[in-house]
């Protein structure tokens, strides 16, 4: 997605970028992958130039997701080390320590891309499904039990089955 590095959409594309690990089934991955999203974008709306605009894309290929921003400016960001009582310049050394790795490339005349990667949770593994069995319910104390009449409408309905993501 191509936006301006503005903070107002920073959180928009924190939001997006959540969601898409939802559909994927990778939520444990959502807070180290928005924090990592989060500093990049800062980088470009404080330090890039000539203009803020810039390019997130999100790419899950196997066991590993792909995190990278593209802007314009041809200055390659580096890891410094901050004086401890600095209040910023922390950001890539942030990326570096939740990430499995980071970098950054230029990309054609103008501008970089700069990335991070995290390693994929595994997708849910479909279990099977139970062996049929005939479902019953007890029609008094004195009686013997009596299959459960399908179309009952007595019948509590059940919960949506969900899947869990192992990992």
């Amino acid at each position: 997605m191509e936006l301006q590095a503005l903070p107002s959409r920073i959180g928009q594309v924190r939001r997006i970028l959540s969601a898409q690990l939802r559909y994927w089934h990778q939520d444990p991955l959502i807070d180290r992958a928005a924090l990592g999203v989060t500093e990049l974008l800062t980088n470009v709306h404080r330090h890039a130039q000539p203009d803020k605009v810039c390019t997130v894309e999100i790419e899950l290929l196997l066991d590993r997701l792909t995190v990278s921003v593209h802007d314009h400016d041809p200055r390659l960001p580096e890891a410094q080390d901050v004086d401890p009582t600095a209040t910023c310049g922390r950001g890539l050394a942030m990326i570096a320590a939740v990430s499995e790795s980071w970098g950054v490339r230029p990309d054609g005349e103008s501008g970089k891309v700069v990335w991070f990667t995290l390693p994929a949770t595994s997708p849910a593994v479909a279990q099977p499904a139970p062996p049929p069995y005939e479902q019953t319910r007890e029609t008094s104390r004195r009686h013997a039990v009596a299959p459960l009449d399908p179309l009952d409408e007595r019948r509590p309905e059940h919960a949506p089955a969900r899947s869990a993501v192992a990992g």
